[in-house]
């Protein structure tokens, strides 16, 4: 990692990119899963929850990065602009890899602590499916013009879906087990390497369906170079508007004959997030720089100068409290501070109180090292 200063920043981009690293720590750290608010869950299968954009719109920021990383390399050779995506997409996908084996032991039945074997550790994962989007997008973005850029995102989309039909269960091409998706994963990697959190071997965040991921990062781009070159304009913040508006429709009318699915990152799910991020992005334009109203948007800036550092400390951090043990029960430290402290403020509140003063202490370390001019990059 290498330790800068800041490059050109643009708010309202560090906003939306601080603002969803924020509520991305808020609904993975619940005091206990079981009794989060409906909106801080994902939805369980087909549907949609404000907590099911948070992933799509942290690829969509991506892109919005690579707006700015694009211009920088405009006159780098391309052997030095490969060097930078490789190195990159590379380290961001090793740093996904020893997050999930991270901390690299394990509390066995004698509660004695062993080593994690390979043997049972997830390969993809949000960190895993990032690198590929932004590799894959920075790619396209370099070495094709941008109408093929864009031309080639929707046949991303329209090929996974025809994938899906032609090689998943005739009956139920969407199904959890067998839609193609996770029949690749289990042959490519077993199962011992998938996510089981859905208490089977499925991982959300597989190797097919990262292929239509990679639209939300070049559209992302497409909308932070719009942003840079036409945000100013009232014109440029209605075409944007526009955009997600038809995006959202777009969705909307393919969703009955595909469904959107966060957990399969369906053609119609892509579509809707990235509507939305294309409309939250035209309000928050419109907020901090047509109306000048920016003393709010310090909080989520400390999270969108540092996102990827806060991001991994978050996820280490809640790790931890699941491993260490707290007194004779053994009892992991993150409920013991949920049932002990939180939960008198009630199960519901509680658990979310309990997210809230989480995420507050990662702005906090944000804060010191933003303070001190410190910016993290891969």
């Amino acid at each position: 990692m290498l330790f800068m200063n800041p490059p050109q920043r643009f708010l309202a981009l560090d906003v939306l990119r601080g603002m969803t690293v924020c509520f991305m720590i808020i609904v993975n750290t619940p005091g206990s899963g079981a009794t989060a608010y409906a909106p801080l869950n994902h939805a369980s299968w087909n549907g949609f929850t404000p907590t099911d954009l948070v992933f799509p719109t942290f690829m969509f920021v991506v892109g919005n990065a690579l707006s700015f990383a694009m211009k920088r390399w405009e006159g780098l050779p391309d052997s030095q602009v490969l060097w930078k995506i490789f190195k990159r997409a590379f380290i961001i996908f090793l740093l996904g890899y020893l997050m999930y084996w991270f901390p690299f032991v394990h509390w066995n039945e004698n509660n004695e602590l062993v080593a994690k074997p390979f043997s049972h550790t997830r390969i993809m994962g949000v960190l895993q499916r990032i690198a590929l989007g932004y590799f894959f997008a920075a790619l396209m973005i370099r070495f094709m013009k941008p109408a093929n850029v864009y031309r080639f995102s929707v046949i991303f989309l329209l090929l996974y879906w025809l994938i899906l039909l032609l090689f998943g269960d005739n009956n139920d091409p969407y199904n959890m087990l067998t839609n193609a998706g996770s029949q690749l994963d289990r042959w490519l990697f077993g199962e011992n390497h998938l996510y089981h959190g859905e208490g089977v071997a499925f991982d959300p965040e597989g190797l097919l369906s990262t292929l239509p991921a990679i639209a939300n990062v070049t559209f992302g781009y497409a909308a932070g170079k719009w942003i840079q070159e036409k945000g100013k304009t009232y014109e440029g913040l209605a075409k944007l508007l526009l955009a997600g508006a038809v995006a959202v429709a777009l969705a909307l009318a393919w969703n009955p004959v595909f469904p959107i699915n966060k957990k399969l990152w369906t053609g119609s799910f892509v579509l809707l997030t990235i509507g939305i991020d294309c409309i939250l992005l035209a309000a928050l334009t419109y907020i901090t720089d047509f109306l000048q109203r920016t003393k709010w948007t310090y909080f989520f800036q400390v999270f969108g100068k540092n996102p990827l550092f806060i991001y991994l400390l978050s996820e280490i951090g809640a790790i931890l409290l699941g491993f260490i043990p707290i007194g004779e029960t053994r009892q992991p430290l993150h409920s013991w501070l949920y049932q002990n402290i939180f939960q008198h403020a009630g199960l519901y509140f509680g658990s979310l109180l309990f997210a809230i003063c989480f995420m507050l202490f990662c702005w906090l370390i944000g804060y010191i090292l933003d303070k001190r001019k410190i910016y993290v990059r891969v």
